[in-house]
Parts: structure tokens; C-alpha cells; sequence
């Protein structure tokens, strides 16, 4: 059985709760910060412009060789201005937990993403993490990192 694997990004930019919250609860923005060579486009209906709980979400990415693959997920939970949660339903993991935290500091909003993924096929999904998928993922965090930072700033150090 492969292992369960964790990753988690933590980032601070200078707006408000209220800003930050309302951008990242919005699944039409998830598109402007996912690298554009992973293709990815939302193909259900968003039932509204803010997460909640119960929805579902569908996409496709292109995140090996171009091969556009499905991936549905639902929003589990969501705790206004301070997480969601999103959990993969269909797609290339056998498990997908995503947690998105919001807290206000001085100055901004910290963000704190944390996932846990498995993948599927035994011992060869461990041989594919540590051949490719943990670097792509850390990948997808570095270029969101950066397109934040680019669409809402900088903090101070």
C-alpha cells in the first residue's frame, strides 16, 4: 500500500481578511493561479460565485504529457473568512484532502495550505511521487506563490 503524503505552504500577503477570503472562496479564480501548462479549465457550472459546503466541482488538467485527465472534487467544509476544505471525488489520487486556512495579522492575511495525498497502485504510486509528482506538486504551490504575490503583493519583511 503506497503512503499518505502531506505538503503544506504557508504565505502571507498585505489585504484585507475580507479581500483574501473573497478571492480564494471564488472557484472562478482557481484558474488564474494554476500554472498554465497544467491546463486546467473548470467544466461543471459553478451554482454561484462562493464555495459551500456540498459542492462539486469539476475539471480537467493536463499535468503529464499533455493527457487531459478528470478530476471532481467537492467542497466538504467551509468556515466563512477562516477555511475550506476540498476533497477529491474522482481523479489521479486515491486520496486528496486540501485545507485552505485564512488568518488575519498584522499587516495581511496569512494563508496555510496543507494537503494530504496518496496515490494509487502500491508501491508504484511511491516510486511516481518520488519520481515526478512531488516535485510537480511543489511546483504548482512555488508558481501560486509567486502569482499571489504578483496579484496582491508583497508583505514587509
Amino acid at each position: 500500500m503506497s503512503k499518505v503524503y502531506s505538503l503544506k505552504t504557508i504565505q502571507k500577503i498585505p489585504i484585507s481578511l475580507d479581500a483574501a477570503w473573497d478571492f480564494f472562496s471564488s472557484p472562478a479564480n482557481l484558474k488564474d493561479i494554476t500554472p498554465p501548462d497544467m491546463g486546467f479549465n473548470i467544466i461543471s457550472q459553478h451554482h454561484g460565485e462562493k464555495m459551500y459546503p456540498g459542492q462539486v466541482i469539476e475539471y480537467t488538467v493536463k499535468p503529464l504529457l499533455g493527457i487531459p485527465l478528470y478530476w471532481m472534487t467537492e467542497i466538504t467544509h467551509v468556515q466563512d473568512k477562516q477555511y475550506f476544505i476540498d476533497e477529491q471525488r474522482f481523479g489521479p489520487y486515491s486520496l486528496w484532502h486540501h485545507q485552505h486556512h485564512f488568518k488575519a495579522v498584522d499587516g495581511g492575511v496569512e494563508m496555510t495550505d496543507i494537503v494530504h495525498y496518496k496515490l494509487p497502485l502500491w508501491f508504484l504510486g511511491d516510486i511516481a511521487n518520488s519520481a515526478f509528482v512531488k516535485k510537480q506538486l511543489n511546483g504548482i504551490f512555488d508558481y501560486r506563490f509567486k502569482k499571489v504575490e504578483v496579484l496582491f503583493g508583497k508583505m514587509p519583511s
